[in-house]
């Protein structure tokens, strides 16, 4: 099974509004709600290659409800903790504006809250894949994501670490089986600007060095990098397509990858994990939603 933890879990609400104006009624052309935060993104494309997927977190009030019934409505496994107190947020995503967003609070997760999430995390079988994907919520540390590796330790769990700072370096320790950082994350850890596919390769071997087994770095339009735990370097340009919705897109390369290494191939081989996660997140990158099979396997025959 793969399980991803989703601490602070949203409905994101997309909206397209023409010729949008401050201080004035703006109505709405298009309109669409989607469960939203990185881990949800992650099973979600799992789901839709045909994986089966378990998604964990936290939900809070009617709006934590209605995003638990459209996780289950796509066909993933939504087992999260309901909290007594607070309301999981709403993100409103504004198309036309540039990326404009406007992201909600959500609920303070307590104590026993982490208590209740980690007694789950002790029933992860050998075997099973365990995704941290996005920020934590106030009132967490920054040890949170290295607390649950080493939770799982003692298992024969293979994690996945998609997140940045300190929050990110924490659990390099515990040799995380994927990371995925984009260029600038990349940069930022090192102090450098990354601008080509070739000026990665370096720092990406680095994290390696520093414990993680397989680092796999999208540069949007560049397209990746991956640096796998035999110490080869595979790399590749993103397949050609128009920008529609970037919100998504490095979550689904993250299911692309762990799709193409552990399900779709059945070979647990690196080069088409690697194809299938570019390949996953330019299908997000050119959709009004997150990559459907059938999108992955046409612009997947592309790339090889």
């Amino acid at each position: 099974m793969i399980y991803t933890i989703t601490f602070n879990p949203a409905l994101d609400y997309f909206v397209s509004v023409k010729d949008f104006c401050l201080g004035k009624t703006n109505r709405t052309e298009m309109e669409y709600m989607l469960p939203g935060g990185k881990g949800i993104n992650v099973s979600t494309v799992l789901a839709n290659l045909g994986l089966e997927t378990t998604a964990l977190g936290f939900v809070a009030g009617f709006t934590g409800d209605e995003i638990s019934r459209r996780v289950q409505e796509l066909g993933i496994h939504a087992d999260f903790i309901k909290l007594a107190k607070g309301m999981s947020r709403i993100n409103f995503k504004l198309l036309d504006c540039e990326g404009t967003e406007i992201n909600g609070m959500g609920p303070e997760i307590t104590e026993e809250g982490i208590k209740l999430l980690f007694d789950k995390l002790d029933m992860l079988l050998d075997e099973d894949v365990l995704v941290l994907a996005g920020s934590i919520p106030k009132g967490l540390t920054e040890d949170i994501y290295m607390q649950i590796l080493k939770r799982v330790e003692e298992k024969n769990v293979k994690t996945v670490v998609d997140a940045t700072g300190k929050l990110f370096l924490n659990t390099l320790s515990y040799h995380p089986f994927l990371v995925k950082p984009n260029q600038h994350e990349l940069g930022q850890l090192f102090g450098v600007n990354l601008s080509s596919r070739k000026d990665v390769i370096p720092y990406a071997e680095k994290l390696r060095s520093m414990g993680a087994r397989n680092v796999l770095v999208s540069l949007a339009g560049q397209g990746a990098v991956l640096v796998d735990e035999t110490g080869c370097v595979h790399e590749s340009p993103a397949p050609e397509g128009t920008l529609v919705n970037g919100v998504g897109a490095g979550d689904s390369m993250v299911a692309g990858f762990l799709a193409g290494y552990l399900g779709l191939s059945k070979k647990k081989d690196f080069k088409e994990a690697f194809y299938t996660a570019i390949a996953a997140g330019s299908a997000s990158a050119f959709s009004k939603q997150l990559a459907t099979k059938a999108q992955v396997m046409e612009l997947k025959s592309q790339l090889t």
